[in-house]
């Protein structure tokens, strides 16, 4: 299984800068872990916030921590569809001229700009790894899934190479029903 990933569902969830914790959760405002994820240094908080599109709004979504530079929102399309906001797929990070959305914690609102995405799919590995596999950073791959139900292969993986990451695929809770992926799936990567 060489050539084999992890697969890992990422659920809808919403990373912020310090400056709007505080505006959200109020003054002195800590992301407080509630369990850490796969990701060195990464955790799901105890903190939730509510989402609130043109259509409807979608309640206890969880903070990811630490705190990051820009404040972001990863959903599904099916969450975008829900809350009535365009539907744009980027990487993490690439949020510019992306939809907005309003943000509701127990101290404050925030209304966003920018910041909503639909996450593309991605597999991160370490140099050591993608030099196993052959890979580089940014390169684009699909990955086969055998389930006992919906097997299928993913195409436009981004693969993301940093030394600071652990090897996993992550895709959003669409794609993972999709497959029928359980705690355990592998995919194979196809170049």
């Amino acid at each position: 299984m060489g050539n084999s990933v992890l697969i890992e569902t990422s659920a809808r969830h919403v990373h912020v800068t310090e400056a709007d914790l505080i505006k959200l959760f109020g003054e002195g405002a800590t992301l407080t872990v509630k369990k850490m994820l796969s990701q060195p240094g990464q955790f799901a908080s105890e903190q939730k916030v509510t989402l609130v599109g043109p259509k409807k709004e979608i309640a206890n979504v969880s903070i990811l921590g630490p705190c990051r530079k820009a404040t972001q929102v990863e959903i599904s399309a099916t969450d975008a569809r829900t809350l009535g906001v365009d539907i744009v797929v980027r990487e993490s990070g690439d949020i510019k001229g992306t939809p907005g959305i309003k943000l509701v914690g127990p101290a404050g609102e925030l209304e966003l700009t920018e910041g909503v995405i639909v996450a593309k799919r991605h597999i991160h590995l370490t140099p050591e790894d993608a030099k196993e596999f052959g890979l580089e950073d940014k390169q684009v791959v699909s990955v086969k899934v055998d389930s006992e139900c919906r097997s299928l292969i993913f195409g436009d993986v981004v693969v993301r190479v940093n030394a600071n990451f652990a090897k996993a695929m992550h895709i959003d809770t669409d794609e993972s029903n999709a497959a029928c992926v359980a705690m355990g799936t592998y995919g194979e990567i196809i170049k």
